[in-house]
């Protein structure tokens, strides 16, 4: 008998020709937490995907050894029932149908007849949301009722019922408050004292470090080595992710900062759904030239909303006076700011920022179509070599300019949206969570290009962030945002995580103090 659990060896898998997977090597023990780790494209999610049979067998060479015999599977349905079970980053939730029937889902218990027994399913699923801490959980109510952490919970308990030996989390707690994430991994340790097994791909190695036994480190697609966390710290992990040392994480670069330039004054957001209250109420800031600006606070303290009322994409009510180097604008679409200069990364890039089943080339060309446009037809040659050089410039992993985008890695996604951003020229570039979900090499990379064009171009960016230390770390001046209310505006000089969250609770008589 074999003392691994799960025995990868020599994964080979390509596209057209490209190798994403060069011969990588995996191994879990049972109850062992493995942290996989890697930059965006590296492979990781792939190699998990070969694992699940998202690609089945026959796509990809090598050999997988599950319990000590081969594992030829065809389908995922096949790896669940041998208890191989993958929870995406995207999560796989139906929001409509109720948090029971997406536990469910594909595993139904029916009555004679073939009807549904709601009532043994929601038993089972009071039971699994009892096990992982959420007993005040309605398992009748649709799942959209439930915030980010609670549905990453409900995706955890469709594995456990479906008997995962092995669990795959590909990016957990990307979306999770620091409350959120805490609670997830203690499910993560409890899962591991019952015997489940665990493969985490994280960009955040703090995480990693806190609940994994070994980690596996792949780079551009080949096996760079695997060691025990105790053995290794997070700098370490750095240097074999990225093939090289990265001292300071966030490359702060002295820039001129100029004049105020842009304003927002009054900016007010009602609920989309309750319009009798304000996600955002009557803020009002200034923007200097060649400044970044960062914006803090809790999840959910409005600080989106704001930035989709400065970018006129705001679904509900809301109203904004802005002023642009001078002059009043007015802002009444995405279209319209663009045109005027205010370019806007999105913070889910998914649905906001991408047209997934389109060329990378494409996507990266959308928002300047125009420019390449002679005649009623588009000058292909000139396009592409625009989108060429913005693939060059950002360093964005694709085997073609022609792929869809949604074949990318997460942080090459991001990449292409933020190239697509700066395309327009834009004055003033707003970037919602600009590396969320993004490794710790090409959060590198995005750093110097802000400090670049704020630098050399003179570009004012806005830049929002659930990471205090990358606000600390990179922001010129700090808005601190609470209930949608503005609570704080601090030059960052010296400035605490402390005095942050605070300002953030609202607490000003202890900043006062």
């Amino acid at each position: 008998m074999s003392e691994y659990l799960l025995d990868m060896r020599g994964i080979v898998k390509d596209f057209n020709g490209v190798k994403a997977l060069d011969g990588i090597d995996l191994k879990v023990r049972a109850g062992e937490i493995v942290g996989l780790c890697g930059e965006n494209g590296a492979g990781k999610s792939t190699l998990m995907k070969v694992l699940s049979a998202v690609y089945p067998y026959g796509t990809w060479q090598g050999e997988i050894f599950w319990e000590g015999k081969e594992l030829k599977a065809e389908t995922i349905r096949q790896t669940e029932e041998a208890g191989i079970v993958i929870i995406h980053q995207e999560l796989m939730l139906v929001p409509q149908l109720s948090v029971a029937e997406n536990i469910f889902m594909g595993n139904e218990i029916t009555l004679p007849g073939g009807l549904m027994n709601y009532a043994a399913m929601y038993r089972r699923a009071e039971e699994l949301m009892a096990e992982l801490k959420m007993p005040d959980v309605n398992v009748a109510l649709p799942v959209y009722h439930y915030g980010g952490g609670h549905q990453q919970l409900i995706e955890i308990a469709k594995a456990i019922n479906k008997k995962a030996k092995l669990l795959i989390l590909d990016e957990p707690t990307s979306s999770l408050t620091k409350a959120e994430t805490e609670i997830l991994l203690d499910i993560i340790r409890d899962l591991k004292r019952k015997g489940v097994a665990c493969v985490m791909i994280s960009h955040k190695l703090d995480e990693v470090a806190a609940v994994c036994d070994t980690v596996s480190v792949i780079r551009d697609g080949a096996h760079v080595g695997t060691r025990p966390m105790k053995e290794i710290d997070t700098n370490e992990i750095i240097t074999m992710m990225v093939g090289r040392e990265i001292k300071n994480l966030f490359p702060r670069e002295e820039h001129p900062i100029g004049e105020v330039f842009f304003e927002a004054r009054n900016v007010t957001c009602l609920d989309v759904n309750n319009p009798a209250r304000k996600r955002v109420d009557n803020i009002s800031f200034k923007l200097r030239k060649g400044e970044i600006l960062g914006i803090a606070g809790l999840v959910g303290a409005g600080r989106t909303e704001l930035a989709m009322a400065i970018f006129g994409c705001y679904p509900g009510q809301s109203e904004a006076e802005l002023w642009l180097d001078g002059k009043q604008i007015d802002v009444n679409s995405p279209r319209s700011a663009v045109t005027q200069g205010i370019c806007l990364v999105p913070e889910d890039r998914k649905r906001h920022g991408i047209v997934p089943l389109q060329g990378v080339g494409a996507n990266i060309t959308m928002a300047v179509l125009e420019n390449y446009a002679k005649f009623g037809t588009i000058d292909a040659e000139s396009e592409m070599a625009q989108i060429q050089k913005s693939i060059a410039r950002m360093r964005i992993k694709t085997a073609s300019p022609n792929l869809p985008i949604k074949g990318l890695s997460g942080g090459n996604q991001q990449k292409a949206v933020l190239s697509k951003m700066l395309l327009p020229k834009p004055k003033v570039l707003i970037l919602d969570e600009p590396t969320r979900g993004v490794d710790v090499g090409a959060k590198y990379e995005i750093y110097k290009l802000m400090f670049e064009l704020v630098r050399e171009e003179g570009l004012s960016i806005i830049m929002i962030s659930s990471e205090l230390p990358e606000v600390l770390g990179i922001s010129d001046r700090v808005l601190v945002i609470g209930e949608g209310q503005l609570r704080g505006d601090f030059i960052n000089d010296g400035l605490t995580q402390e005095q942050v969250l605070t300002a953030a609770l609202g607490h000003t008589d202890e900043l006062a103090a």
